[in-house]
């Protein structure tokens, strides 16, 4: 089964671009040691890292895309998202786990949220 783990991180203390360079780096090979291991075990599909800037798009009224956002008064924003293919479900919220306890600004783990939820093969049959 395929999940997606979608990483919210807090707006304030995930800016990495703010951190010391030795917190910024231990964070970075975090992320590539837990993509390596992930990979070793057949798990890993894929990862994508995202910025924090959005925007919310909906048709207007002759399908012209209609914009909101950015919104600076969210406490979190989806910094990224893995995508693995596991046997069990809780060896997606395992997963998880660990690339919540994410080392942050003197190593201490960010214990981020990261949404767990299955991708769909595809739409349910119809009759």
């Amino acid at each position: 089964m395929k999940y997606m783990l979608m990483m919210h991180a807090p707006s304030g203390p995930y800016e990495i671009w703010n951190w010391a360079k030795q917190d910024f780096k231990a964070h970075i090979d975090f992320m590539h040691g837990f993509n390596k291991r992930l990979k070793a075990a057949g798990e890993f599909v894929s990862v994508e890292g995202l910025s924090d800037q959005a925007k919310a798009v909906r048709a207007g009224t002759h399908g012209e895309p209609i914009t909101d956002g950015v919104f600076p008064e969210t406490k979190e924003f989806l910094a990224g998202y893995w995508i693995v293919d596991v046997e069990t479900p809780e060896r997606a919220y395992a997963i998880a786990a660990e690339a919540s306890a994410a080392p942050g600004p003197g190593g201490k783990p960010l214990n981020m949220t990261i949404e767990v939820r299955q991708v769909m093969s595809g739409p349910p049959p119809t009759e």
